[in-house]
């Protein structure tokens, strides 16, 4: 959030305005997150801890949900 904060006061900062909005902050981003990688880390890490929590989430749901009956 800190770095698309940043990146956007840059950009209402700037004298001439970039044509495309949207390049600018990917371009900008791109310097600003290499310089804090401890900050992708944390990414990284809070994603691989959802993705497990999502995993046992789904299994839990599958153990409440009612067996599809099936019609002859």
């Amino acid at each position: 959030m800190d770095a698309l904060t940043r990146i956007l006061v840059s950009l209402y900062e700037e004298t001439e305005k970039p044509a495309d909005a949207l390049d600018y902050i990917r371009k900008n981003l791109g310097s600003i997150i290499e310089d804090d990688p401890s900050e992708v880390d944390n990414l990284k890490k809070e994603l691989e801890e959802s993705k497990a929590k999502i995993v046992e989430l789904k299994s839990k749901l599958l153990k409440y949900e009612p067996e599809e009956v099936k019609v002859d």
